[in-house]
């Protein structure tokens, strides 16, 4: 059990936080034409986050209150991965090492 738990901790949820702020970030620089969203690059990047990080932000969205065109919906995710983390994950961890 604890290499799953450990797995899931250091790996899961790290890399799935990381891909929440880097969809973030690019969906900001396709709003503000930085980059290119017809390079095939850029989109295939896009098409890759979108398909990992929208059947987890579109419950929250539907939850969320219309804010006005501000998504909110990632930091609400990153903070219930976090949650998942350190109170669920870790908590079974410490009773082990105790």
């Amino acid at each position: 059990m604890l290499p799953i738990l450990v797995f899931i901790d250091f790996y899961l949820i790290e890399i799935l936080i990381w891909i929440i702020i880097a969809s973030a970030i690019l969906s900001w620089l396709i709003a503000f034409n930085v980059v290119n969203p017809y390079n095939q690059f850029v989109r295939s990047l896009w098409d890759l986050f979108h398909r990992i990080t929208e059947p987890m932000l579109a419950p929250i969205r539907r939850l969320l209150p219309n804010m006005g065109g501000i998504d909110i919906s990632p930091v609400i995710l990153i903070l219930v991965l976090y949650f998942i983390r350190v109170v669920v994950i870790r908590g079974w961890l410490i009773p082990l090492f105790a």
